[in-house]
């Protein structure tokens, strides 16, 4: 007597605004033939479009997009539905961004740094077990949370923060994350304070220092 173990094919939806990036992890999941990309977009907009038209087994999304960010859609589907996995890729891969994403209902937190093998391993533990958050820096960021007194930003401000090292001005932030130009200098005058900072520069160097962002990007 036989019985059937196949294992059904994961369905993913790759998200990340450059190219070459979605190429490279499309050829990855190849490599496995349980997994089957089904869509790729660059933005948040078409994520979503996408998300609703093929309804993937788990989605694969970058932090910093075009429109908006990562965090924007994986609020936006986790609201919408708890069996799917959801999968966070970033080169941001500091504590507030571990925390953060555990927070917008990510099942899984993957840096960009990492082999494409462990971006796979995270799409099929998130296919398996959508609810859970599987990040290997997950036990030290705790740990440190739990030991450390350095400033809090808010889930808005690290948003804010992550453009600012990106090297966004405030017009441009206040673009990408749909808010008003005098919102996003209140955001700015908020982080400032908080880092003690009087710039951008003195904010993005104590940022790196104490660990809210893990890379600034050459403008």
């Amino acid at each position: 007597m036989t019985t059937d173990t196949e294992t059904p094919t994961t369905r993913v939806v790759l998200v990340d605004d450059h190219e070459l990036i979605r190429h490279g992890l499309a050829r990855a999941f190849e490599r496995d033939p349980n997994m089957q990309i089904v869509g790729q977009a660059a933005n948040v907009v078409q994520a979503l479009a996408l998300f609703e038209q093929l309804r993937p087994d788990v989605l694969v999304t970058d932090l910093q997009l075009p429109d908006g960010t990562g965090f924007d859609i994986i609020r936006s589907i986790r609201q919408d539905s708890d069996e799917v996995g959801l999968v966070m890729l970033t080169m941001h891969s500091g504590d507030d961004q571990i925390f953060a994403a555990m927070e917008a209902g990510a099942s899984a937190f993957v840096g960009k740094d990492a082999p494409s093998s462990e971006v796979v391993s995270a799409a099929r533990h998130a296919r398996v077990s959508p609810k859970t958050f599987l990040c290997a820096g997950l036990a030290g960021a705790m740990m440190r949370r739990a030991s450390d007194d350095r400033p809090r930003l808010s889930e808005r401000e690290q948003e804010v923060l992550d453009l600012l090292a990106d090297g966004l001005g405030t017009a441009a932030i206040a673009g990408r994350l749909y808010m008003s130009e005098s919102t996003a200098k209140t955001h700015i005058a908020r982080i400032y304070q908080k880092l003690g900072a009087t710039n951008r520069a003195q904010a993005l160097v104590t940022s790196m220092r104490i660990g809210l962002l893990s890379s600034v990007q050459p403008r």
